[in-house]
C-alpha cells in the first residue's frame, strides 16, 4: 500500500469589507454626547381669555362633596396618591379663590399628578372656569392622630374614672 500524499492548494479570501453591519446604533454615542450641542427651547404659553368663559357661584359644599367623590374614586385607582392626599383640606377663601392645605412637600408632589384631573372636572362641574387655587402647608391641623389601644382606654378613663380602678385590678395588656 502506498499512501499518496496530494498537496491541496488552500487560498485565503480576504474581504474588502467588514462582515458586520456599522450602521446599527446603540442608542448612546459618547461621539454625539462629547458634541453636542446645546438646544435652545421657547417657552410658548398659550393666553387664555377668560372673560368669556362662565364664572357662575358655587359653594364650599360643591367643593368638599366633589373632592369625597374624587377621593373615593382615587382609592381604588390608585391608593398610594390616594393615601398621600387624603388628609388634604380644601376650603373656598373667595368668591374665586380654593385654598388648598397640605401636611408635606411629598404629599404635594403627589397632589400635583392629579391636580389638574380634579380642578378641571370641578371647573365644568360647577361651570366657573375663573377659578383660582392657592397652596398652604399647614402643619398641625393636618396631622393625622394614630389611635392606639392605650390612646383609646385614656380617653375612655377620661369620660369614666371607673375603668381606672378596673384597670388596676384586672391589669389590662394594652401594649
Amino acid at each position: 500500500m502506498v499512501v499518496e500524499e496530494t498537496q491541496q492548494e488552500s487560498t485565503i479570501i480576504k474581504t474588502s469589507k467588514p462582515l458586520s453591519k456599522s450602521g446599527i446604533s446603540t442608542g448612546f454615542s459618547i461621539n454625539s454626547f462629547l458634541n453636542k450641542e446645546e438646544k435652545v427651547l421657547v417657552d410658548e404659553t398659550a393666553v387664555i381669555k377668560d372673560e368669556n368663559l362662565p364664572q357662575k357661584h358655587f359653594t364650599e359644599t360643591d367643593l368638599l362633596t366633589e373632592w369625597n367623590i374624587f377621593l373615593k374614586q382615587l382609592k381604588f385607582k390608585e391608593p398610594f396618591v390616594f393615601n398621600a392626599i387624603k388628609g388634604f383640606k380644601l376650603e373656598k377663601t373667595g368668591e374665586k379663590n380654593i385654598t388648598v392645605s397640605y401636611p408635606s412637600d411629598s404629599a404635594k408632589v403627589e397632589f400635583d399628578k392629579i391636580s389638574g384631573e380634579f380642578f378641571n372636572h370641578f371647573k365644568r362641574k360647577v361651570s366657573n372656569y375663573s377659578i383660582e387655587i392657592n397652596y398652604k402647608r399647614d402643619f398641625e391641623n393636618l396631622k393625622i392622630e394614630v389611635m392606639t389601644k392605650k390612646k383609646i382606654f385614656e380617653k375612655f378613663v377620661e369620660k369614666n374614672p371607673l375603668l381606672k380602678d378596673l384597670d388596676d385590678l384586672m391589669k389590662f395588656d394594652l401594649t
